[in-house]
């Protein structure tokens, strides 16, 4: 198996655990906040890393560079779980995945004009596939949330911004040292430190809230984002972002298939549904075909 092929399964792999994250972070918001299993999620991926990180050898050799740049990342990563959750609860799952499906559109244009990957038109149309299928699959009607304000699209638009601009610098750094498992844990402890002075700086509303209730939840939210971050990371340190980014970004297809099984609260299948599960299918093989 070659390299791009193992890296298209671990975007896949990658896609799944995401999709279990966000429905399991939705089952735990009936009970908390946003920004509790942002916590969750970091602490979780904080000691599952480090750990692993140390089991294996510990610390390894890398450049000063590569270490600022993930340090980057790490910012990025918690801008884009905070934006992610937040526009889960503002405008709903549905509304939040299909904007943030955008972001392999913004992966690939950097990973073209800045690291000059190279690209097909099978991968050019089966990334639009991809994006025209998601936006298909999650885009329903969805209850009225009276505190819907306009610029609360913005929220999953501008996780999906940060996400295409992690994923080209992730792949440069991996260039320079190869070592997915110290980054990933690197990234975690960066964004734990981010994420303690956002806390203190922000106001009341967006405290912690504890429940009893969302602690399974968020601590199933923390591992399938840990390893789905991994897996993401591991992918594109073997393969291009223009394959990675839009095979990883497929999950609201999975989403939809879990929150089916274990949240019973999405709407029957209707023909966008089938069309878009379809358009996402046809754009993997295109993908994978084009590479």
């Amino acid at each position: 198996m070659t390299s791009e092929a193992t890296a298209q399964i671990l975007a896949l792999i990658t896609s799944v655990f995401y999709a279990g994250a966000l429905v399991s972070a939705r089952a735990g918001m009936r009970y908390s906040s946003p920004t509790t299993v942002t916590l969750a999620s970091i602490l979780m991926q904080n000691l599952l890393l480090w750990i692993a990180v140390f089991a294996t050898g510990g610390f390894h050799s890398v450049p000063l560079v590569a270490v600022l740049l993930f340090t980057l990342v790490g910012i990025f990563q918690l801008g884009v779980r905070l934006f992610a959750y937040t526009g889960v609860e503002k405008i709903g799952a549905s509304r939040s995945s299909a904007l943030q499906s955008v972001s392999p559109l913004f992966s690939a244009t950097i990973a073209i004009l800045v690291l000059g990957e190279q690209t097909s038109t099978l991968i050019v149309v089966g990334t639009l596939l991809v994006v025209l299928g998601i936006v298909l699959v999650s885009w329903k009607p969805e209850r009225q949330i009276a505190s819907f304000r306009r610029w609360h699209l913005l929220l999953p638009i501008g996780a999906a911004c940060l996400t295409g601009m992690n994923h080209p610098i992730r792949r440069y750094v991996l260039t320079m040292a190869n070592e997915p498992l110290f980054f990933s844990a690197l990234m975690g402890l960066v964004s734990f430190v981010g994420f303690l002075i956002y806390l203190a700086a922000s106001p009341s509303s967006q405290r912690l809230v504890w429940n009893r209730q969302a602690l399974w939840p968020f601590l199933t939210t923390g591992l399938c984002e840990t390893f789905s971050i991994l897996c993401v990371i591991t992918a594109i340190s073997l393969g291009r972002v223009v394959i990675v980014a839009p095979i990883a970004a497929s999950y609201p297809v999975w989403s939809l298939i879990f929150a089916a099984l274990f949240l019973r609260d999405v709407e029957a299948v209707n023909w966008k549904v089938v069309v878009g599960i379809v358009s996402v299918v046809a754009g993997n093989f295109a993908i994978h075909l084009g590479r």
